[in-house]
């Protein structure tokens, strides 16, 4: 039931996201949805820890309602990476 509520909230663009910017490489990730804020701020640690063990740089975390078109998006040495958000898929598990 918990799922379905937030794929329709995340359809509507008012799931929430945990959006991570990080300076080197220079990525944009989006983590999510989540049901509510708390739940994306308790999940921020484990994605913070993940990125500070892979030695990215310059990490900036907000958690914000958002629908997002793309979950990573990366431009490093000139290259761009791109992984597109599944449009009905609960994507937590990313």
């Amino acid at each position: 039931m918990k799922e379905q509520l937030i794929n329709i909230l995340d359809l509507v663009g008012l799931a929430w996201w945990v959006e991570i910017v990080t300076d080197q490489p220079k990525c944009t990730y989006y983590f999510g949805p989540f049901l509510n804020a708390q739940e994306a701020h308790e999940a921020k640690t484990g994605y913070f820890e993940d990125l500070q063990a892979e030695s990215a740089q310059g990490i900036k975390m907000v958690v914000k309602r958002c629908k997002p078109t793309q979950l990573t998006a990366c431009d490093d040495l000139g290259e761009n990476v791109n992984v597109t958000a599944p449009s009905t898929l609960n994507t937590q598990l990313l």
